[in-house]
């Protein structure tokens, strides 16, 4: 499975990641998405495991391959 996604809510989340500061958590980013409404925390934890699960994120930290799709992502966003 890959990360081209129908999904705006998952790209969201990566890109949430890849985006947040060092002292900020997995959990953290996930509830700032579930108080501006993009979903609720328990749908952004099942988004954080299937994150997780495609190989994004190991450690709670983003993998080579998860930074390369956010940049990606983030690149969308822009235009």
């Amino acid at each position: 499975m890959n990360l081209e996604l129908d999904n705006i809510e998952l790209r969201v989340l990566l890109l949430g990641i890849y985006k947040r500061a060092d002292d900020e958590t997995l959990t953290d980013v996930i509830k700032t998405m579930e108080n501006s409404r993009v979903f609720s925390l328990k749908q952004g934890k099942k988004y954080l495991k299937e994150l997780k699960t495609l190989g994004y994120i190991v450690d709670n930290n983003l993998t080579m391959i998860g930074i390369e799709k956010a940049k990606i992502i983030e690149l969308e966003f822009k235009i």
